[in-house]
């Protein structure tokens, strides 16, 4: 095994108590959630992540890890808010889905490492089910439309954004509207052929990429359940070396800041083994998808 590393500690990390503002209902089973955190909204890069648990409660006692979904500005500018999409589901969710506007909560991040802003040509976002929530903030700031961090990192480094969005039926599609007036294309697909494409999405994508110039480099960012990233993988390694694709991995997490080891990844790396388990919460949660060990 090799020493235990990380470059995403979450020594930067910041611990908010705050309330609940928002909690709206935005698709089947699933609610926007937005909180004051001011320090965490003037930090976090798209792809991170926050634990948040409903304060003075011992059930659940552990927190629930969530991508943070969107910044929200006050009227000067200041990032103030974070915006959460989350889907109810487990107990922590049903909580929170049934708390009442007011509700202390504690949060603390932002946590993990965030996409990468590198250039590319064109920045693809492949999702599923819930998958869709890291991606508002990472197309925007592709586009320039909005900066994150602190400091703050460079942005527009993409000039065609994109995102091909799937879900079991139309109901269960949440934020759609939210990325076209971000100023993506956006490509909708159902399982039941509700709206959009009655397709999955790895099926949509390595049919765009067919369409796409020669030559192009492209990105492809990924999330959502475990087989559709697995071959989402499969589809941008058969695309040829033009085309990367980042993983955002959803595995389940107890603290969020590398402690308890209930949330890694068997990624492959250099030295005398050729894999070793890598922690979501401080070495991920973003892998090339070339690492992971399927």
């Amino acid at each position: 095994m090799s020493k235990l590393h990380a470059k995403h500690y979450a020594d930067r990390m910041n611990q908010v108590h705050s309330t609940i503002e928002h909690n709206e209902l935005v698709g089947e089973h699933t609610y926007r959630l937005r909180i004051a955190a001011p320090t965490i909204a003037s930090s976090v890069l798209p792809g991170q992540f926050v634990m948040i648990r409903l304060a003075g409660r011992n059930a659940p006692l552990i927190g629930r890890a969530l991508a943070v979904y969107d910044v929200v500005r006050d009227p000067s500018g200041t990032p103030t808010w974070i915006d959460l999409v989350y889907l109810r589901k487990g107990v922590m969710t049903r909580s929170l889905a049934a708390s009442p506007l007011g509700t202390a909560v504690s949060v603390w991040g932002p946590l993990g490492n965030g996409f990468r802003n590198t250039p590319c040509d064109r920045l693809i976002m492949a999702v599923g089910g819930i998958g869709q929530t890291p991606m508002l903030t990472l197309g925007r700031e592709a586009l320039a439309r909005q900066s994150f961090g602190d400091p703050v990192r460079s942005s527009g480094w993409s000039p065609h954004v994109e995102l091909i969005y799937g879900a079991r039926r139309k109901s269960l599609l949440a934020g759609v509207d939210d990325f076209r007036a971000a100023g993506f294309q956006v490509t909708l697909c159902t399982d039941d052929g509700s709206e959009g494409l009655k397709q999955l999405v790895p099926e949509v994508l390595a049919a765009r990429l067919n369409q796409l110039p020669p030559g192009e480099q492209i990105r492809v960012a990924t999330c959502g359940p475990e087989i559709m990233m697995e071959k989402v993988a499969e589809v941008c390694e058969n695309a040829g070396p033009t085309v990367s694709c980042d993983v955002s991995m959803e595995t389940p997490m107890a603290c969020g800041i590398g402690i308890c080891f209930s949330c890694v990844a068997k990624i492959r790396q250099q030295g005398p083994e050729p894999w070793d388990y890598k922690r979501t919460c401080v070495e991920g949660p973003i892998f090339d998808a070339k690492d992971i060990c399927w």
